[in-house]
Protein backbone atom coordinates (compact mmCIF):
# COMPACT_ATOMS: atom_id res chain seq x y z
CA UNK A 1 0.00 0.00 0.00
CA UNK A 2 1.24 3.33 -0.78
CA UNK A 3 -0.48 6.80 -0.26
CA UNK A 4 0.20 9.39 -3.07
CA UNK A 5 -0.05 13.27 -1.52
CA UNK A 6 -0.61 15.85 -3.88
CA UNK A 7 1.24 18.86 -2.20
CA UNK A 8 2.15 22.75 -2.20
CA UNK A 9 4.26 24.34 0.16
CA UNK A 10 2.91 26.62 2.90
CA UNK A 11 -0.26 24.35 3.23
CA UNK A 12 -0.55 23.31 7.05
CA UNK A 13 -3.23 20.90 5.80
CA UNK A 14 -0.74 19.50 3.63
CA UNK A 15 2.00 18.86 5.98
CA UNK A 16 -0.34 17.45 9.04
CA UNK A 17 -0.88 14.66 6.44
CA UNK A 18 2.56 13.91 5.84
CA UNK A 19 3.77 13.97 9.47
CA UNK A 20 0.65 11.44 9.98
CA UNK A 21 1.86 9.21 7.37
CA UNK A 22 5.48 9.31 8.28
CA UNK A 23 4.45 8.64 12.01
CA UNK A 24 2.46 5.64 11.16
CA UNK A 25 5.73 4.22 8.86
CA UNK A 26 3.64 4.15 6.10
CA UNK A 27 4.63 3.66 2.20
CA UNK A 28 3.99 7.66 0.80
CA UNK A 29 5.05 9.49 -1.97
CA UNK A 30 4.59 13.29 -2.14
CA UNK A 31 3.88 15.63 -5.53
CA UNK A 32 4.53 19.25 -4.65
CA UNK A 33 2.42 21.83 -6.91
CA UNK A 34 4.88 23.28 -9.83
CA UNK A 35 7.51 20.82 -9.38
CA UNK A 36 5.63 17.70 -10.28
CA UNK A 37 2.09 19.40 -11.52
CA UNK A 38 0.84 22.16 -12.28
CA UNK A 39 -2.39 23.67 -10.89
CA UNK A 40 -4.35 23.23 -13.81
CA UNK A 41 -3.18 19.61 -13.45
CA UNK A 42 -4.47 19.38 -10.11
CA UNK A 43 -7.91 20.63 -11.18
CA UNK A 44 -7.85 18.32 -13.83
CA UNK A 45 -7.06 15.12 -11.71
CA UNK A 46 -9.36 15.87 -8.97
CA UNK A 47 -11.74 19.03 -10.08
CA UNK A 48 -12.26 22.86 -9.98
CA UNK A 49 -13.32 22.87 -6.18
CA UNK A 50 -10.32 20.33 -4.26
CA UNK A 51 -7.89 21.86 -2.08
CA UNK A 52 -5.00 20.85 -0.94
CA UNK A 53 -3.74 17.87 -0.46
CA UNK A 54 -5.56 15.50 -1.88
CA UNK A 55 -4.35 11.83 -1.18
CA UNK A 56 -4.90 9.00 -3.11
CA UNK A 57 -3.74 5.10 -2.32
CA UNK A 58 -2.22 2.77 -4.54
CA UNK A 59 -3.29 -1.22 -3.09
CA UNK A 60 -2.55 -4.67 -5.12
CA UNK A 61 -6.14 -5.17 -4.76
CA UNK A 62 -7.69 -2.09 -5.57
CA UNK A 63 -5.53 -0.14 -7.63
CA UNK A 64 -5.42 3.57 -7.06
CA UNK A 65 -8.33 5.17 -5.00
CA UNK A 66 -8.93 9.41 -4.52
CA UNK A 67 -9.11 9.39 -0.65
CA UNK A 68 -9.37 12.94 -0.15
CA UNK A 69 -7.99 15.72 1.52
CA UNK A 70 -6.59 15.82 5.48
CA UNK A 71 -10.17 14.79 7.13
CA UNK A 72 -10.61 12.42 4.46
CA UNK A 73 -7.09 10.77 4.95
CA UNK A 74 -7.13 10.77 8.69
CA UNK A 75 -10.63 9.06 8.87
CA UNK A 76 -9.59 6.42 6.05
CA UNK A 77 -5.95 5.63 8.01
CA UNK A 78 -8.31 4.88 11.43
CA UNK A 79 -11.27 3.17 9.66
CA UNK A 80 -8.38 0.86 7.99
CA UNK A 81 -6.79 0.54 11.42
CA UNK A 82 -3.70 2.07 10.19
CA UNK A 83 -3.18 4.82 12.54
Amino acid sequence: MTFIVYSKDFCPYCTKVEQVLKLAELKYVIYKLDREFTRQDFYNFFGEKSTFPQVKVLTKDDGEKTIGGCTETVKYLREQKLV
